[in-house]
């Protein structure tokens, strides 16, 4: 069992030395380097090396590889993901000494208390969203803080301490913490269905946004698109509320959409149109432009230079991120883990493959997950990819169900033809080297740690041409 946080517990206000358990992620090793940037003296532990692990150690913290009760040393706060298991020996040792335990969000509350923050929110497009809005607010001349849930290309970091007043946030909605903080400008990006396993019903869900969103003391970005997100703006009274989309309606309106390459489209706002073109694929990302152009301009910016600025905005890691061509394949990865989510990636895919096709190797995230929306999944593969290759559930937090495995998806497609259940890593990125011909793209699919089998799928696909 993993830990749940208490987001009800007492916060002191000197934290003293801190120590994060699971320092190597990428939203803890966010929240390390701001720490540090603070002034903080700040000590961590992670299952493996990495670059983000380096790159902290590099700015003064110490950071131990494996997990021990000694390496916890004279912390004074521990800093804690769900992810943890109960067992960690880490984490009982601050229990035996009374240490404050915080969920990493409560960290980060701790951190942003008395600023102006925009806190980005949704099931999915948060970390593409909320990098579009540090992109613009940094190509204006403003100098925020941020803390993003992947790297920003253009910029290496996936957190920044700023000079400026504003502190921009993705702010996690899997286990209500998101509710932590203190929100001067809320973007909703949508409201689909998900971490059911947390809030127990869609309807438990959406009141977490209402309640989100009722807490901004500014103003509330919200989808016009969503049916979820139209919900809680429904509910919504006594807000400045601006809302984005296709939709008719909505305020930030997209149109003219043109997907041969990178998303160019139209924005309308107050009565005049703007015409921008990204440096990225998808439709998908032209509707997050414009809930990060909505918080632009909710915060006093020019409309025309925030959309211009906007559009510099080059990606984030893990969002459809080429890894290398061999033989004419491109292996790409994504975090793309709900199905609404592989739908996106994949169609943005499809607009820029040109003559290729697309093979997902997709990785389910979650037994809960992956039993409730086992069928959605195998949908939308079989609808926007052209061959499919189904690895393992990728358990994280979560113990094994019996029954459920990666043969969930792979038994749901109509035409078995097109799809493969591959638990072997190895065998899966042989068959995916078999199968694959010059032009296809192959793209990884899942927030686990499938982005591990893209040095497999390249060797086996070299090991074909010879």
């Amino acid at each position: 069992m993993t830990i749940k946080p208490d987001l009800g517990i007492t916060i002191p206000d000197d934290l003293g030395t801190v120590h994060f358990v699971g320092i190597g992620g990428s939203g803890m090793s966010g929240i390390a380097r701001l720490f540090l940037g603070a002034g903080h003296t700040v000590t961590g532990s992670d299952v493996r090396d990495s670059a983000n692990v380096q790159a902290l150690r590099d700015l003064g913290a110490t950071v131990h590889i494996g997990h021990d009760a000694a390496n916890v040393g004279d912390a004074d706060t521990l800093v804690v993901t769900g992810a943890l298991w109960l067992d960690n020996p880490e984490y009982q040792l601050a229990l035996e000494r009374g240490l404050p335990v915080l969920h990493r969000s409560q960290a980060l509350a701790w951190l942003v208390s008395g600023q102006r923050l925009i806190a980005v929110a949704g099931a999915h497009g948060k970390t593409t969203s909320t990098g579009m809005i540090v992109t613009g607010l940094l190509g204006l001349g403003e100098d925020p803080s941020f803390v993003n849930g992947g790297v920003i290309d253009t910029l290496g970091l996936s957190s920044a301490r700023g000079d400026g007043e504003l502190f921009v946030v993705e702010a996690d909605e899997s286990d209500g913490s998101f509710l932590l903080y203190d929100t001067s400008v809320a973007l909703i990006t949508n409201v689909d269905p998900d971490h059911l396993d947390h809030y127990g019903s869609l309807e438990a869900f959406q009141q977490a946004f209402v309640d989100f969103a009722s807490a901004a003391s500014e103003t509330v970005v919200v989808s016009s698109d969503d049916p979820g997100a139209v919900r809680v703006s429904a509910a919504l009274t006594g807000r400045n509320v601006i809302t984005f989309g296709q939709a008719a309606d909505a305020d930030v309106r997209v149109f003219d959409v043109a997907t041969d390459g990178p998303v160019a489209f139209t924005l309308s706002w107050k009565g005049e149109e703007y015409r921008a073109q990204l440096r990225i694929p998808g439709v998908h990302n032209a509707i997050n432009a414009a809930g990060a152009f909505a918080v632009l301009v909710s915060v006093g910016l020019d409309p025309a230079a925030s959309l211009a600025a906007i559009s510099e905005f080059g990606g984030t890691e893990r969002r459809f991120q080429l890894h290398g061509t061999v033989r004419g394949v491109s292996v790409y990865d994504d975090y793309a883990h709900h199905p609404t989510e592989v739908a996106a990636a994949l169609s943005a895919a499809r607009t820029v493959v040109g003559d290729g096709r697309i093979i997902a190797v997709h990785q389910p995230h979650l037994y809960s997950r992956t039993r409730l929306f086992a069928q959605e999944f195998a949908d939308v593969l079989e609808q926007y990819a052209d061959e499919t290759v189904v690895l393992d559930v990728y358990g994280a937090r979560e113990d094994p169900e019996p029954g459920v495995t990666g043969a969930l998806v792979s038994e749901r497609f109509t035409d078995a033809s097109h799809v493969a259940f591959v638990p072997d890593w190895q065998a899966a990125a042989d068959h995916t080297a078999s199968i694959a011909r010059d032009g296809d793209f192959v793209i990884t699919l899942g927030c686990g740690d499938v982005y591990r089998i893209v040095p497999q799928l390249l060797g086996s696909l070299e090991a074909e041409r010879e």
